[in-house]
């Protein structure tokens, strides 16, 4: 079993930087992460993603180049670095793991955190 609990999300204004944190516990060995969000009336889309030996990250066009996704397997933290956010951004943002390579569909996924509220004000 897999479990995920998200933190650091908050309101920051539009070009702030904010660092949402996603502590892992369980066996995660082999283990694809994701970020994904959901913003209201809309679905959960993909963010980020990093395999589990870190060789293959993957980032959604509309975060390209001011995201970066990382993780610390000896702290167990996903991390996601979010730089010049825009409101468009505002979201919950859920962390996200499966077995086996990174997929963008989060049907894919077989555990998910609780998520954490990200709001970028105009």
């Amino acid at each position: 079993q897999v479990h995920l609990v998200e933190s650091g999300g908050g309101l920051v204004q539009a070009g702030d930087s904010l660092r949402v944190s996603c502590e892992v516990s369980g066996r995660t060995s082999g283990y694809a992460m994701g970020w994904f969000r959901q913003a209201p009336g809309k679905e959960r889309e993909f963010v980020a993603g990093i395999g589990w030996n870190f060789g293959n990250i993957y980032y959604a066009d509309s975060v390209k180049g001011r995201f970066t996704i990382s993780k610390d397997n000896a702290k167990n933290t996903l991390y996601l670095q979010m730089n010049s956010l825009k409101p468009e951004d505002t979201a919950v943002y859920f962390c996200a793991a499966r077995k086996g390579s990174i997929f963008t569909v989060p049907q894919n996924y077989d555990y998910w955190g609780q998520g954490t509220q990200v709001t970028v004000s105009s």
